[in-house]
């Protein structure tokens, strides 16, 4: 089965409404011919960029996505936004779990879980961040703990609808670092995390859901992280807040779409 790759950015918390209509128009002349055929590429702004980006992007092979959400369609919230209000905004995805989440905001995956319920039923796609903390990753936990972390957080899902769920693999000690983890440290994560799919919804719809890489991506390891076999995009975050920079992951990414078609 062959899964279409990926390639996303996500802004944090930078980039207001005109510099994002500068990013969009900098970009689309910067993307490869025909690359609406072969990826799926998605931009993560700020929630008062958001409709700035969807007309900016419109008509063009980019989607835009949330970065955060809550899982109540309405209420007294203050300061949060749902899934509906995502959509209303033009949103294809919704990155949920991000390591800064969990580490500022006490965010944990019970209730990532309830976004995840949330953003499937509004029909968006969630982008679920999933990675170990460097003492976790010292004692060799790190499977065990990327499998929980599935576990909690899809305990809803059925096999069926796994499809419609993209794994971030984002090993927290990773964000922000110099260095991302190396390739043969990232297939074997995404290999045991596809492993632990197969074991709970079946080699099927295991081998469907794509698991994309996140943490440290730049321009200078893209290609080797790119080239394993069970790393299906990669999700930049400082490499991806310039056109030119997000411009580059991109076509490294597109490049790895036809041996990939040829590996076994």
């Amino acid at each position: 089965m062959r899964r279409r790759l990926m390639a996303g950015t996500g802004w944090k918390m930078n980039h207001r409404i005109a510099e994002t209509r500068n990013f969009a128009e900098r970009l689309l002349r910067r993307l490869p011919s025909g690359v609406d055929s072969t990826l799926d590429l998605f931009v993560l702004p700020p929630f008062t960029a958001l409709a700035a980006a969807a007309e900016a992007f419109a008509g063009s092979p980019v989607r835009t996505g949330g970065q955060n959400m809550h899982w109540a369609p309405s209420g007294a919230w203050t300061g949060e936004i749902s899934a509906a209000m995502l959509t209303d905004a033009g949103c294809r995805y919704v990155e949920l779990a991000h390591s800064e989440r969990l580490q500022h905001f006490n965010e944990t995956y019970e209730q990532v879980k309830l976004k995840v319920n949330a953003a499937l039923a509004n029909n968006l796609t969630p982008i679920l961040c999933l990675g170990e903390t460097r003492d976790e990753m010292s004692a060799g936990q790190a499977d065990e703990v990327l499998a929980g972390q599935l576990a909690t957080a899809l305990d809803d899902v059925g096999a069926a609808a796994l499809a419609r769920v993209v794994l971030a693999y984002e090993p927290r000690w990773a964000i922000g670092a110099a260095e991302a983890a190396s390739p043969d440290y990232v297939e074997l994560r995404h290999f045991h995390l596809r492993a632990a799919a197969s074991a709970r919804w079946g080699e099927r719809a295991a081998r469907g859901v794509r698991i994309i890489y996140g943490g440290s991506v730049s321009i200078a390891n893209g290609s080797q992280l790119i080239r394993q076999p069970n790393v299906d995009g990669l999700f930049a975050g400082r490499a991806g807040w310039t056109p030119e920079g997000f411009a580059a992951i991109v076509e490294i990414v597109a490049a790895a779409v036809s041996a990939k078609e040829q590996s076994p």
